[in-house]
């Protein structure tokens, strides 16, 4: 799929991004993507431009821009290296859900004044850590976000004031969750009480369990599946042409 770099100005800086577009004439409705801990990298281009045949402008941005030209994670050594590890859980604990909200506030903004796009309210998907971004923004940026994906998303539920699903009530897009089984982030009991808050405030939503490890979607991960993988696409497919619409090719 065709595909341009750029950079988005926040109130922090200037976020490199990637934007993704479909083969053909546009405009198209448009989602951001946002990757896991293991950052912006290959496997996450070939995502985005997988997502973009399905008829969507997709921006793919840097959400460690902060830390500057950072050295790119090796996902399937990071975790058994005490310090790559820390250096992970460093860069993800820096991206605030204050960080999240100004920075996709830039990204919405970005990508309504681009002719590649049609609409002012837009799609978010995620994984791990991106997939905790998705909701905690449908949540802060409800006239915005017309449709939330979080794929093996950990941390939607927690007991801290500020916890994601304490938003459900501001919540005025789709929601769609997809828990990994045996993940300590997301639990059967998370999942129950996320299910409860989303039904409470009337937020069409969806939360399942796929039967595979936590990182399932992503192929350069290690516990990646095929099955769920080809399942996530699925559910993005339909998620976003109920919410968005769109020429679906795939």
């Amino acid at each position: 799929m065709p595909m341009i770099t750029d950079t988005v100005s926040t109130p922090d800086g200037d976020c490199p991004v990637r934007l993704f577009t479909p083969e053909g004439a546009g405009p198209w409705p448009a989602v951001v993507m946002y990757p896991d801990a293991g950052g912006v990298r290959a496997t996450f281009d070939e995502m985005a431009s997988h997502l973009a045949g399905f008829g969507y402008t997709v921006l793919l941005p840097d959400m460690y821009y902060r830390h500057g030209d950072w050295a790119p994670f090796d996902m399937g050594t990071v975790f058994g290296d005490a310090k790559e590890r820390g250096r992970l859980f460093s860069m993800l604990h820096s991206v605030t859900f204050d960080r999240m909200t100004t920075d996709a506030t830039a990204f919405f903004d970005y990508l309504a004044g681009r002719p590649e796009v049609r609409g002012d309210s837009f799609g978010v998907c995620g994984y791990c850590m991106g997939g905790r971004t998705s909701v905690v923004l449908a949540g802060r940026l409800p006239d915005r976000v017309a449709a939330a994906a979080s794929f093996h998303g950990g941390g939607l539920v927690t007991d801290d004031a500020d916890s994601p699903h304490l938003l459900a009530d501001r919540m005025t897009g789709t929601v769609y969750v997809a828990g990994a089984t045996d993940d300590a982030s997301f639990t059967a009991a998370h999942a129950e009480t996320l299910d409860a808050a989303l039904s409470a405030a009337g937020v069409t939503h969806t939360v399942e369990f796929y039967p595979a490890a936590h990182g399932f979607a992503v192929p350069d991960n290690v516990p990646y599946d095929a099955d769920a993988a080809a399942r996530h696409w699925t559910a993005l497919r339909d998620v976003f042409a109920g919410a968005l619409g769109g020429s679906i090719s795939g």
